[in-house]
């Protein structure tokens, strides 16, 4: 199956081509500057491809060039991918979001978890933010069923609003291996990203195959030298396809998966999800409640975040309109949606940046995507 998303230009599209042009010249001018060694971006807008660049450096030593079969370590980006297969047995009715995890995950109520409900999972109010799940485990899925259902409770679910970085993924992998009877990663592969004909753009589990594609993630430069991350730069980390953290996608490839959303559930003429379902898993459930691991509100969706209408925003862009939704990855990343444009966006970069660093430029580098947005003559002037 060729790339769902048809090439085009940025004019042909209604996106103004100079602060995409700026857009670029920034990622250039970072990587001059040795913020970090290589990049990605991609723009898509009413299933057509606006803008698909790579930059800069795959890799440091031994050199190599990213282009655009680099796959970058998406970090936290996965979690939207990895909460889709949720959504999809949701729309299935093999689920209710309303459920509680132990219906589903047996053993999963143990140490007072039994009321945790999928929402209150994948919007980040569970209640055990600082649950890991051990690297050495995690190439043994019975192994990390177990240790996710002896996860302890922090807080009471839903009193709070607070990032789980690691934790909740595990256990909505753990979840969906339950409810299908299959493992996580050929259920995410096999009924999200083949049928949209991204297969070969984004996986969540990296086959041996397709590790000479991946680029090396560091950290930021000390003493004019990037220093390699090497707990992710592993063979059994691209294989792990951690479900919170682990996925690997090109930009063009999570720009097509947004276009996907933005359109309500359908790219390339295949429909995945239902217009009603992607308006629901896209709201803000958490409200102008403070995220305690961000500290600002982050209009929690069942898997993205929201624009919403706070004066700051993390990584979606000051100037977005309040229902673009979207997700970051760490210190590197941040893709996003625009349901009334049509537009979809992805950046990738291979460092872990600080987070002052990080947020000052995916709010620029959005922004600038955000003012490329031209209305649509039924959108009007607000578009």
């Amino acid at each position: 199956m060729s790339f769902p998303l048809a090439e085009s230009n940025p004019e042909a599209l209604g996106l103004d081509p100079r602060p995409l042009g700026r857009l670029c010249a920034l990622i250039e001018r970072h990587i001059a500057e040795g913020q970090h060694p290589g990049a990605q971006v991609a723009l898509a807008r009413h299933g057509r491809l606006a803008l698909f660049r790579s930059f800069g450096r795959a890799r440091v030593a031994p050199d190599r060039p990213a282009d655009d079969r680099s796959l970058f370590l998406m970090y936290s980006n996965t979690k939207v991918v990895t909460a889709a297969a949720v959504w999809l047995l949701a729309e299935e009715g093999l689920l209710r979001f309303t459920d509680t995890v132990a219906q589903h995950l047996p053993g999963f109520a143990a140490n007072g978890k039994g009321e945790v409900t999928i929402l209150q999972l994948l919007t980040h109010q569970g209640g055990f933010p600082s649950a890991v799940v051990p690297p050495e485990i995690m190439g043994d899925h019975e192994a990390v069923r177990r240790a996710v259902c002896g996860f302890t409770l922090e807080w009471t679910p839903g009193s709070k609003v607070r990032y789980h970085p690691a934790s909740a993924h595990w256990v909505a992998a753990m979840l969906i291996e339950a409810v299908t009877g299959q493992d996580f990663r050929q259920v995410i592969r096999d009924r999200i990203l083949a049928p949209l004909g991204l297969q070969e753009e984004v996986f969540v589990g990296l086959p041996e195959a397709e590790h000479g594609r991946a680029v090396d993630i560091y950290d930021p430069p000390a003493d004019g030298r990037f220093p390699p991350r090497e707990g992710e730069n592993h063979p059994l980390h691209h294989l792990a396809g951690i479900p919170g953290g682990g996925g690997y996608g090109t930009a063009r490839g999570m720009a097509a998966f947004y276009q996907m959303l933005a359109q309500g559930g359908v790219l390339g003429g295949v429909r995945l999800f239902s217009p009603r379902l992607i308006a629901f898993v896209t709201r803000n459930f958490t409200g102008d409640r403070i995220d305690e691991y961000m500290g600002l509100p982050m209009c929690r969706g069942i898997g993205p975040h929201s624009r919403g209408e706070h004066p700051v925003a993390r990584g979606l862009g000051a100037i977005a309109h309040p229902r673009v939704f979207g997700h970051g990855g760490v210190g590197s990343s941040y893709c996003w949606a625009d349901p009334t444009s049509g537009v979809s966006f992805a950046f990738f970069s291979n460092c872990r940046q600080t987070e002052e660093f990080h947020n000052r430029r995916m709010d620029i580098l959005s922004n600038l995507a955000h003012a490329a947005i031209l209305p649509g003559p039924e959108e009007g002037a607000g578009g």
